[in-house]
């Protein structure tokens, strides 16, 4: 089911947006519409983040409870971080 929305503008911003809006071949009304529908994919998309990252920090402390978290030193983590961005700009070089 579709829906409406209904904002108000003054004249000249609607005058300039309609005019930009032909200006692409479309109507103000399918510009509007485009950009919601903009908003609602990066809303869907930062939803579907935050939805992987509870999953993921959920397991982490899963894998806590059960005893089977692995825990490293700050300085190997920086050392390892360090080898797989080398890695990584080695690769881009190459390029």
């Amino acid at each position: 089911m579709d829906t409406r929305i209904q904002f108000r503008v003054d004249e000249e911003t609607k005058r300039l947006a309609q005019q930009m809006a032909e200006s692409q071949g479309r109507t103000l009304s399918e510009a509007c519409r485009e950009l919601t529908e903009q908003l609602a994919e990066q809303q869907r998309k930062i939803e579907s983040h935050q939805e992987w990252l509870a999953n993921e920090v959920n397991q982490a402390f899963a894998k806590l409870e059960e005893g089977n978290a692995h825990f490293i030193e700050q300085t190997d983590a920086q050392t390892e971080m360090e080898r797989r961005k080398a890695n990584i700009r080695s690769r881009f070089n190459k390029a």
